[in-house]
């Protein structure tokens, strides 16, 4: 019999039979994530598919510092109006179906600040009234100015 320090010789316990091999562990060449498609759908693949319906196809092209008129639908009892809310986009946020900006606009001497989801059912039109010219993403400093300094050059480009 062999010794346990014997290098030459393999233990009977780590023998592996080759029949057994086949049955017990994995094919090493399947990839390691399978996707099965079955006729159903993935959670992840859902939820995209629900986003990418309710999309709006209309929206311009918005940018920050641009003069926008939003549409809002206003429910009052049974009946429904759209009521427009017209200021600066100071910010715009997110993307996709969670896309967002922020318009700012001067009410009775004070600034009022809106932030609106672009592809909800509550914004029923978006228009914009002018181009803004501004070398920033954010235009939060406009926070702080008043009257004449609060306004944005044109821009004849877009």
């Amino acid at each position: 019999m062999a010794t346990e320090t014997d290098p030459t010789t393999t233990d009977p316990s780590t023998e592996v039979d080759p029949q057994t091999v086949d049955q017990e562990t994995p094919d090493v060449a399947a990839p390691a994530a399978v996707t099965v498609t079955t006729g159903k759908l993935s959670a992840r693949a859902l939820i995209e598919e629900f986003e990418a319906a309710q999309l709006k196809s209309d929206l311009p092209e918005i940018y920050v510092g641009d003069t926008v008129k939003v549409g809002v639908r206003i429910r009052e009892g049974n009946k429904e109006r759209v009521q427009p809310y017209e200021g600066v986009v100071i910010a715009k946020r997110h993307g996709g179906l969670n896309q967002t900006i922020t318009v700012r606009r001067i009410f009775q001497g004070i600034g009022v600040e809106r932030v609106f989801m672009l592809h909800s059912p509550q914004v029923a039109s978006v228009k914009v009234e002018r181009r803004g010219k501004v070398r920033r993403a954010k235009l939060f400093y406009l926070r702080d100015r008043v009257g004449k300094a609060t306004r944005v050059k044109q821009r004849f480009d877009r």
